[in-house]
């Protein structure tokens, strides 16, 4: 069966041509125009993605996607005009998945949607087959079957996005990952030079880590490289 795709935009014209295009690419796609009611077409219809734009009528999709966050699993994509940083990382923060800034060219949406839908199959294969993946470095372990990770015996508030990272830095630890790994890995796309969603969210893991901001010993930054999740300094 098609992964089902749910449009949330209010650009109606905008909406169809994004629905008309993931159609013809074998998605079955539905669509939804106002932020105040989107929270409830979204946990009623469970899609396996969600594509969602910020400037909705009733609701901006910031406050939709903090609203379902918790208890939608479905992958988030979030769409706006407002081409600021500030806003892709507070959509990151509440939970999104991903962002995409307006215009939007539909082969580059195509293949974030991709990316989205081929990680969430993963996870869901390896929960079925009851496969935990779990990852032990003294008092942190991290489990990609559950989604959850533990430091010192509590469990850590983690976002989608800023679990799959640090999945992604624990099960390369002692390796350098560069920018374009983590996006072409998390994303399905390289490193523009111009993104810096990779570097809040590591900003945001070290604090949650209990890592030093001036001197991070869990995911150091190797300088023109990348970063590095350390193996030791755990206890």
């Amino acid at each position: 069966m098609a992964p089902h795709i749910l449009i949330i935009e209010d650009d109606i014209h905008l909406s169809q041509l994004i629905a008309a295009y993931l159609t013809k690419h074998g998605y079955q796609v539905s669509q939804h125009g106002r932020g105040d009611t989107a929270a409830d077409v979204i946990l009623d219809t469970r899609p396996d993605l969600v594509i969602l734009d910020v400037m909705l009528p009733g609701k901006e999709g910031f406050d939709v996607c903090r609203e379902v966050r918790l208890r939608y699993h479905g992958r988030i994509l979030i769409m706006t005009a407002r081409d600021e940083d500030v806003d892709e990382i507070l959509g990151l923060e509440l939970g999104a998945d991903d962002y995409l800034a307006k215009p939007v060219e539909p082969r580059r949406l195509l293949a974030r949607v991709r990316a989205l839908l081929r990680r969430g199959v993963a996870e869901e294969d390896n929960v079925e087959a009851g496969d935990n993946d779990e990852l032990v470095f003294g008092q942190f372990n991290i489990s990609q079957g559950t989604r959850a990770a533990y430091l010192s015996g509590e469990e850590m508030e983690l976002t989608t996005a800023e679990f799959d990272l640090l999945w992604l830095l624990a099960s390369h630890a002692g390796q350098v990952l560069s920018r374009d790994d983590i996006m072409n890995e998390l994303r399905g796309i390289g490193f523009d030079g111009l993104d810096r969603s990779i570097d809040a969210r590591i900003s945001r893991l070290r604090k949650k880590l209990g890592d030093s901001p001036d001197s991070p010993t869990r995911i150091k930054t190797v300088r023109g490289k990348g970063y590095l999740f350390s193996r030791s300094d755990w206890e």
